[in-house]
């Protein structure tokens, strides 16, 4: 017994440093210092390549009331492993990127449409707070409802993983560099649906591609006897998924406002409009309008070239 007493008062020691290094590391929120080099703060998120078309498109002459439901992902894709097999490749936010173009455009008034039910709540939470007062003078304070003329419907449709990957590397004495690239393909869909009679006034299909690139070097040599020298480094850039929906789903409204404009679904303020670089190549892309010469010329070199690259 007293051995055993013994033990624990020569323990006692370590038991206090112990117990002093655990209060020491109990540091206030407020002295703990963010990382250096780490510190970023909060921007809007940067403007694609297709927004700039969609502030380029020529006034409307009235803008058009418009409702989306809902903008789903339809391709059923999940990340790749090992990153989670439980999360999905694209966003499940493509409404609210969705009612943003359409609200850039300056074509259309996107109307609440997936939040519908929240906003019905709160409209009969104000009815309920003038119960004591005239019921005219209630409904005169809450204007109905705006309806639309259109729907929005559609969906991102496909995401297509590896469709073109390539790379290039050299070594030379246990020195080396190497890259690689990798090409995925988002597809969305979009189409304008008449809310009188249910016809399908206008559809069409978008495709961006989303970049992954990754840059490696290496060193693997003896310098000495027996000494080995082991070193590496590289960088990799994946492009976001999100913006390239965006892309194309800006891409997708510029395209449908166009669409539109040929088949005289809806007005331009002035039919002088219909001369704006921005309609003609959009009109030119979806087949509209001949291609001029530069534009003819163009696929004749890309054939060329394949052929000239292309292995018998």
């Amino acid at each position: 017994m007293s051995s055993t007493h013994e033990k624990f008062r020569a323990l006692l020691p370590a038991l206090a440093l112990t117990g002093s290094l655990a209060a020491c590391t109990q540091v206030a929120p407020e002295r703990l210092q963010k990382p250096v080099g780490l510190q970023s703060r909060a921007t809007l998120t940067p403007a694609t390549q297709s927004h700039g078309s969609l502030e380029k498109l020529p006034p409307p002459k009235g803008r058009i009331a418009v409702a989306v439901y809902g903008f789903r992902d339809l391709t059923g894709q999940y990340k790749p492993a090992p990153d989670s097999s439980y999360s999905t490749a694209m966003t499940q936010g493509g409404t609210a990127l969705l009612t943003k173009a359409l609200l850039d455009s300056r074509w259309f008034i996107p109307l609440e449409r997936e939040g519908l039910q929240n906003l019905l709540t709160e409209r009969r939470i104000a009815r309920s707070q003038g119960e004591g007062e005239a019921a005219g003078k209630e409904e005169a304070a809450l204007p109905a409802l705006h309806k639309a003329a259109i729907i929005i419907e559609g969906g991102i449709i496909a995401y297509e993983s590896n469709v073109r990957t390539g790379g290039a590397g050299i070594r030379y004495f246990g020195i080396g560099a190497s890259d690689q690239y990798r090409v995925d393909q988002i597809t969305v869909s979009l189409r304008a649906v008449d809310v009188r009679t249910g016809q399908v006034m206008a559809t069409l299909n978008t495709t961006k591609s989303v970049y992954s690139m990754k840059i490696a070097a290496d060193v693997y040599r003896y310098v000495r006897f027996k000494r080995l020298l082991d070193a590496e480094a590289g960088l990799s850039r994946n492009e976001p998924a999100q913006l390239c929906l965006q892309d194309a789903v800006e891409a997708g409204v510029v395209h449908l406002v166009a669409l539109g404009i040929q088949r005289n679904l809806w007005s331009l303020q002035s039919e002088a409009d219909r001369a704006s670089p921005l309609l003609q190549e959009a009109w030119v892309e979806q087949g509209l309008l001949p291609a001029k010469d530069d534009d003819v010329a163009a696929p004749k070199r890309r054939r060329f070239w394949s052929r000239l690259f292309t292995p018998a």
